[in-house]
């Protein structure tokens, strides 16, 4: 309807400016001064803009416009949608949606992960095929080794050589550091007690083992079999080369000093060249990472989430080692934070019924799974 009302104004100002042309013009040849006027000289003249104007518009409208609209039909609006950058595109869409608003960049990243942030926006890191792994070790009755084993495969090369390990005992960092993180391949870990914060630290740098499916400077796809790299400490005066926060304000979060996270945030790199076999990585296909983390038995629940937008097909649980020495048996129950998952959950378990988690789906940064236990009960 409002196409069609705005066709009909279009024809009548076409209409419009032919028959001021044409009065123009029958003026101008009616009207024969005796002697040279200002006002006849502007009719000769004049009458042709009118005239033409109204010509172009009439043909647009009767003959152009129609062709024009079924010429722009026949284009693949996905097709254009791959020349431009995913992040624009998004805010775009999602300000359609929800309206222009600073929380859509919270979307923006969930989707996109924290490179959606960044101006390029094309070199995302998008898992198309991940499994996690959560295996539970005892110590003792306090505490016990978390051993998490994350296997990705990216649907892109990834075009870096360095992976980085944030490690953290805040909870405000632990929902903000995927979203700021400058560098596309990236682990966190947060340690929940802080009194175990710089044992848990200790324990990811000697049990960290990386492995990787990656492109070498001459183009060739290589592989890399599980090795511990040494990790390198991150100054925190270079901090802000890592993570956005500690250099600007964003929409969604103010600027943060390193000096206030001096006691709750460790900062690791390494070159993962080093386990390549003499060869120079230039891009990395796939990653596989093991670590292990010290926890405290008593809270009673241990998690894993997306670093980035992953494909999950499985995610384990091994729990049958937490108990040791003389503490109280536990039973288990999953509970998935996702969009869906094929698997039953909300059941209490004993570690030996405990099955895999089917999940088939996209999780986003903040998606995940949590494995809760207490004392079994009789």
């Amino acid at each position: 309807m409002v196409a069609a009302r705005r066709h009909k104004q279009a024809l009548a100002v076409a209409i419009a400016l032919l028959v001021l042309a044409a009065a123009d013009l029958a003026v101008a040849f009616l009207w024969q001064p005796e002697t040279r006027s200002l006002l006849h000289d502007v009719l000769v003249v004049f009458w042709p803009l009118p005239a033409l104007a109204g010509f172009l518009l009439l043909a647009y409208e009767l003959f152009l416009h129609r062709r024009l609209v079924s010429e722009l039909s026949q284009i693949s609006g996905p097709g254009i949608v791959e020349h431009l950058l995913p992040n624009d595109v998004l805010r775009t869409f999602l300000s359609s949606i929800y309206g222009s608003h600073e929380a859509n960049q919270d979307v923006v990243s969930g989707v996109l992960g924290g490179e959606g942030l960044r101006p390029h926006g094309k070199d995302l890191t998008i898992s198309t095929n991940t499994t996690v792994k959560l295996e539970l070790q005892g110590i003792n009755a306090k505490t016990y080794h978390l051993i998490t084993t994350q296997s990705y495969q990216f649907r892109h090369s990834v075009p870096v050589d360095r992976f980085v390990i944030f490690a953290t005992s805040d909870v405000l960092l632990r929902d903000t550091i995927s979203a700021a993180c400058r560098y596309p391949l990236f682990e966190l870990y947060y340690i929940t007690d802080p009194s175990l914060f710089l044992d848990s630290v200790d324990d990811v740098l000697h049990s960290t083992k990386i492995a990787i499916d990656y492109i070498d400077h001459d183009g060739v796809s290589r592989s890399a079999a599980p090795s511990q790299i040494p990790l390198l400490e991150v100054k925190f005066d270079e901090w802000p080369n890592y993570l956005t926060f500690f250099r600007e304000s964003t929409s969604t979060q103010p600027k943060r000093s390193p000096h206030s996270h001096l006691g709750d945030l460790r900062i690791f790199e390494c070159d993962l060249s080093g386990i390549a076999e003499d060869h120079l990585v230039s891009a990395i296909r796939g990653l596989t990472i093991t670590s292990r983390m010290l926890q405290r038995t008593n809270e009673g629940f241990c998690y894993w989430q997306a670093p980035y937008p992953s494909y999950v097909e499985q995610i384990c649980f091994e729990a049958r080692g937490l108990t040791v020495d003389h503490s109280p048996r536990h039973e288990f129950s999953i509970m998935p934070f996702l969009f869906r998952s094929n698997t039953v959950t909300g059941q209490w378990l004993k570690a030996d019924d405990l099955d895999d988690l089917t999940v088939r789906s996209w999780l986003l940064p903040g998606h995940g799974v949590a494995l809760m236990w207490r004392e079994a009960r009789q």
